[in-house]
């Protein structure tokens, strides 16, 4: 089957990641993708009016929510993606390109959605082991809110946070259910998040008003 065409909208944020070619990892210090994403992403917002609410670096993919207000998603995409693949493989010596495709990416047309992509993407880090408390992951936005001076990337204001800090950072470091978990995951993989389904016996649904 054919891929989907992409659903250009203003309206609702978009979750989006793309990972390495063969789930390999960039081929530099991390310092320096980093570096080359936060500069990318900026020009981005920059030139192509991308707003980010929220992105989250690892090793081999990245995690990114944002809203695109002159409904172009694929164009900021198509600019993002482009350059930084061209600075990673130029500055990592790769023979391939450096990403696996196309990104993936998911209309979270629901606040709730929003919130539990949110703590899923911030969240990463600790569910690959790299850290116990979300504070302490050095390649995300999070950092940025925390700490004014590590901001690299200009990002929508989050009232969400700025609200309540202790508390979000209480709620994003709380441990979901992996039933919970996995339920939203497979929620991201449709055009507009759709909760689980019954699968394999056993029910794993987020509804609009359950939060990971």
């Amino acid at each position: 089957m054919g891929r989907l065409p992409t659903i250009l909208q203003s309206d609702f944020p978009y979750n989006i990641t793309a990972r390495c070619i063969n789930k390999e990892w960039f081929n530099l210090p991390i310092e320096l993708v980093w570096k080359i994403f936060c500069d990318e992403l900026s020009r981005t917002i920059k030139e192509k009016g991308l707003q980010v609410h929220s992105f989250v670096l690892m090793a081999n993919h990245f995690h990114l929510i944002a809203t695109t207000p002159e409904a172009n998603i694929s164009q900021c995409m198509h600019q993002f993606m482009f350059r930084t693949s061209k600075l990673l493989t130029r500055n990592g010596n790769r023979i391939n390109e450096t990403f696996a495709g196309r990104h993936k990416k998911c209309i979270l047309d629901n606040n709730f959605y929003f919130m539990n992509a949110y703590k899923y993407n911030y969240r990463n880090p600790i569910k690959a082991g790299i850290c116990s408390r979300v504070e302490d992951y050095k390649f995300s936005t999070l950092r940025g809110l925390i700490n004014e001076s590590e901001k690299r990337i200009p990002i929508c204001k989050d009232l969400f946070f700025l609200d309540n800090p202790k508390g979000v950072l209480k709620w994003l470091n709380l441990a979901p259910t992996p039933e919970k978990v996995e339920a939203f995951r497979m929620g991201l993989k449709h055009q507009y998040f759709k909760s689980a389904k019954k699968r394999d016996g056993v029910t794993a649904v987020i509804s609009e008003i359950e939060l990971l």
